[in-house]
């Protein structure tokens, strides 16, 4: 399951993304309202955590712009404010749930998994075709032209990641912070290593290479 948290304060970010990732979640993380929403907007995220106090646009005009656009994702808000009007004005705007900082992390992993529940199994693992590429996100099984591929859970997780954004350009950078973590200070070009791999198994054409931006899945062979 994808989590997205949009929160400006960046070591709170980090706290949370490191620890949803041990729980099982991978997570993404921007500090800005407007990216926020972007993001939100054209990424396949099954749960959004999602600051009021925000750089660009607040988390409020970042939720409601959500909910008009027709996005039906859970919506867990944070704020350092407190009181009912806030919490009123966070619900009014279409989230589904609130915390008040300082909170428990524990309570906020509760939080997220009760969100997670209620909206089903089926939306929280799609299947993603790209093309005759099929991902299933749930068995973790891939399948090219109806025949399975047999990756590693980096590979699969590198792929995953690729195909929810299929046909834009995914950058070395954000497959590092999807693929593994915040604290990695290994060699950034263990993202090309696993490329690689995916192109042996999957067809070499299958993943471009865009120059000094990224890697972009492909559909099918031109």
């Amino acid at each position: 399951m994808r989590l997205l948290i949009v929160e400006d304060e960046k070591r709170l970010a980090l706290s949370l993304a490191k620890g949803l990732t041990a729980e099982g979640f991978a997570v993404d993380v921007v500090h800005d309202g407007r990216e926020g929403l972007h993001r939100a907007s054209e990424g396949s995220y099954d749960l959004v955590v999602l600051d009021i106090m925000l750089p660009g646009m607040n988390g409020y005009r970042v939720c409601g712009a959500l909910r008009a656009a027709g996005h039906d994702m859970p919506i867990l808000v944070l704020t350092a404010k407190d009181g009912e009007y806030d919490e009123a004005e966070g619900l009014d705007t279409g989230a589904d749930d609130y915390l008040t900082k300082p909170f428990s992390y524990v309570v906020l992993v509760a939080r997220i998994r009760a969100l997670l529940r209620r909206r089903g199994r089926a939306a929280a693992s799609p299947v993603l075709e790209v093309g005759g590429l099929t991902v299933d996100t749930a068995a973790r099984r891939v399948t090219r032209d109806g025949a399975e591929v047999v990756l590693t859970a980096k590979e699969f997780s590198v792929l995953e990641h690729l195909a929810v954004r299929a046909g834009e350009v995914v950058s070395k950078a954000e497959i590092l912070e999807h693929v593994w973590d915040f604290a990695y200070e290994g060699d950034p070009n263990i993202v090309e290593v696993y490329v690689s791999a995916l192109r042996r198994k999957l067809g070499a054409w299958s993943i471009a290479t865009v120059r000094g931006a990224g890697y972009r899945l492909v559909a099918d062979r031109a």
